[in-house]
């Protein structure tokens, strides 16, 4: 089996890769978003801070849908057999909320640049029109709303993030498992 590929014990590289990427652009985006809500008007980064979010805000949007469609045509590896039952629900749970917080915030973020008509750009290689407005669904402060959703989402997915990262530490430092190491890209000894 390819190193790229996942198996019943081990991630694959496209796996590794995708996880580290999209964890290190989440925070990333996070703190960028952070950052911008105290930019003012006069700020030679008021608009190209958005411009930058956005972009790589889109770009993620394309790597996590890449990952999901990866994830459902390979094998996931097992569970540890030392994992406990309501571990693995948890992890299970943790792992799909994550998704849905991720797809809510791209569809969130997505809608306040586009809900008053307006494409958004992807740095200078392509925009994304906007496929639908506010006044088109009866919402005409739709910016505002979907801003209101970004940044609620924003937080309770940093949140769950740092918990699924707790949890993966937990499992290395005190369980002494494989959990971690299995994500890091490490061979059995």
């Amino acid at each position: 089996m390819p190193l790229w590929r996942n198996t019943q014990s081990r991630y694959g590289l496209v796996t590794i890769i995708s996880h580290w990427l999209t964890a290190i652009t989440v925070v990333g985006l996070f703190i960028l978003g952070l950052w911008m809500t105290d930019l003012t008007y006069y700020d030679p980064w008021y608009k190209q801070g958005p411009d930058i979010h956005r972009s790589i805000g889109i770009l993620l949007a394309m790597l996590v849908i890449g990952r999901l469609l990866w994830r459902l045509a390979n094998v996931q590896p097992l569970p540890l057999p030392s994992h406990r039952n309501w571990e693995k629900r948890a992890a299970r749970m943790t792992h799909v909320s994550l998704y849905l917080l991720m797809l809510v915030m791209f569809a969130s973020g997505y809608l306040i640049t586009t809900a008053e008509g307006q494409a958004l750009d992807v740095f200078t290689w392509f925009s994304l029109p906007a496929v639908v407005t506010g006044g088109e669904v009866g919402v005409e402060n739709l910016p505002d709303v979907a801003g209101l959703v970004h940044e609620v989402v924003a937080f309770t997915l940093i949140g769950l993030a740092a918990v699924h990262a707790l949890a993966a530490l937990k499992h290395h430092f005190f369980d002494k498992d494989r959990t971690l190491v299995r994500m890091l890209g490490k061979r059995e000894s």
